[in-house]
């Protein structure tokens, strides 16, 4: 379990520092969301909604590597199990979009998709 989390929280982590540099305009903002975004200004709130999932993420990670048994065994592996179909799907729209997608975001992607899948069948 303790490799899921680590995994999990270098998932988080890099998706953080990846958005940071999108919002720091270190990384265009026509590399990323398939090159859809027109503007800057059109791809800033996308940025701000990926890195408040990304922290709600770490929270969660935390909540489930911590040693004690949990109260909502249950409930944790659903939402384990939902993060890994949500993670799944991005990882496949990642293989379809930009460059920089295909090559960075996409293994990015499949580390939160493992991480999570251990999560889901360890706490099952």
């Amino acid at each position: 379990m303790k490799t899921a989390v680590f995994m999990g929280i270098i998932f988080y982590s890099l998706s953080i520092l990846i958005q940071l540099l999108i919002i720091s305009k270190n990384i265009p903002f026509t590399w990323v969301n398939g090159g859809r975004s027109e503007s800057f200004a059109e791809q800033l709130p996308i940025s701000v909604v990926n890195i408040v999932i990304s922290i709600i993420g770490v929270g969660f990670i935390w909540i489930v590597g911590r040693n004690k048994p949990p109260k909502y065994k249950r409930g944790i592996t659903v939402i384990c199990w939902f993060f890994v179909v949500l993670w799944s799907f991005g990882f496949i729209q990642q293989l379809f979009g930009t460059p920089f997608e295909k090559m960075v975001c996409s293994l990015v992607l499949l580390i939160g998709v493992i991480a999570n899948l251990r999560m889901a069948i360890e706490k099952s």
